[in-house]
């Protein structure tokens, strides 16, 4: 089991710009969940694995050319509270909870990961009823993205760069530098993926569990500050034609050990809900037989991947509203 997420992570191309888990990271749940599949999804999922790897990271890219994609990765609880995460908080309906919010742009403002996991879930669902390879395979890897952003911490503060409290660098520090450095050390194969009775609670739960670590983020970056002196916080590294200013790696593994376990514990957890999320939507659309579908991607939707891949990268690189940085 050791050597397949060695496997895993060899199969993955090392970082590029930070967003979210990062491209390394959101790339390695993918791929790390299809191997939660029960036997009847398996081998589909299997055949895919390169494609759900290589699109985990579509949503980020999207940013730069759908204005309204941005909110779609997070959700600022510290502006509602935390008995917003409770079943008699924000509604679980979408519709509902813009009409609490005094209209869509003031919910948009501060996030809708939950409501937008619901939303990929359901499609999801009606692609496996459906059994359109295309669909089901485009879908599946934007929707292992945003389970991925909603295990995030810093995607549930309106902190989310430490631009509040001084620590600004700390999403790339915990969501991309710790990964990278600590991965092949991190136990993440987690057993075959539940079934998830209630979907959506399970997307709010995991927004809930992941505010809840948002205190220990900041205060061990802030202990760890306290002990180590400026000039061994950061160093510089080599990255394809660049030399990029990064957390140093003295820095980053004295902040991982504070953490304890912290990072490994989420990308674990995220790794099991992309999978539960995947096998629910199978279930639910009444256990389609995988084995008669096209086994590959067609020509059509692979090249509308390469053209929206194409469209992003040649997109001017314009913050966005909703943690941009």
């Amino acid at each position: 089991m050791k050597n397949l997420f060695f496997f895993c992570l060899l199969s993955l191309v090392l970082p590029a710009p930070v967003r979210a888990w990062g491209f390394f990271g959101h790339r390695l749940l993918n791929r790390l969940a299809v191997y939660t599949l029960p036997p009847e999804m398996l081998p589909f999922f299997k055949a895919n694995i390169d494609y759900l790897t290589n699109n985990a990271t579509r949503p980020d890219s999207r940013r730069t050319v759908v204005p309204t994609e941005a909110p779609r990765h997070f959700m600022d609880v510290d502006v509602y509270g935390d008995s917003a995460l409770t079943r008699h908080g924000l509604p679980r309906a979408y519709a509902d909870a813009v009409a609490l919010a005094g209209g869509e742009d003031s919910l948009l403002r501060h996030g809708i990961v939950p409501w937008q996991v619901a939303l990929i879930k359901n499609q999801l669902t009606a692609a496996f009823r459906a059994q359109d390879t295309d669909r089901i395979l485009y879908l599946a890897a934007d929707l292992g993205h945003y389970v991925a952003d909603a295990c995030v911490p810093l995607h549930t503060t309106r902190n989310y760069n430490g631009q509040l409290t001084g620590q600004r660098g700390i999403h790339a520090l915990w969501e991309s530098r710790l990964p990278e450095l600590q991965a092949t050390d991190y136990d993440l194969l987690t057993g075959q993926a539940p079934y998830l009775e209630q979907p959506t609670e399970a997307a709010w739960a995991a927004v809930a569990r992941a505010h809840a670590a948002v205190d220990s983020v900041f205060r061990m970056e802030k202990l760890v500050s306290a002990e180590l002196a400026e000039d061994r916080k950061f160093s510089y590294e080599q990255r394809g034609n660049q030399t990029i200013r990064v957390y140093s790696r003295e820095f980053s593994l004295a902040y991982h050990r504070r953490l304890n376990g912290q990072v490994e514990r989420q990308l674990r957890y995220a790794a099991r809900l992309i999978g539960a999320f995947w096998y629910t939507c199978w279930v639910d659309a009444g256990q389609p037989d995988l084995t008669g579908l096209d086994q590959q991607p067609s020509a059509a939707a692979q090249l509308q991947a390469a053209q929206e891949a194409k469209a992003a990268s040649a997109a001017p690189p314009t913050p966005l509203p909703g943690h941009e940085e």
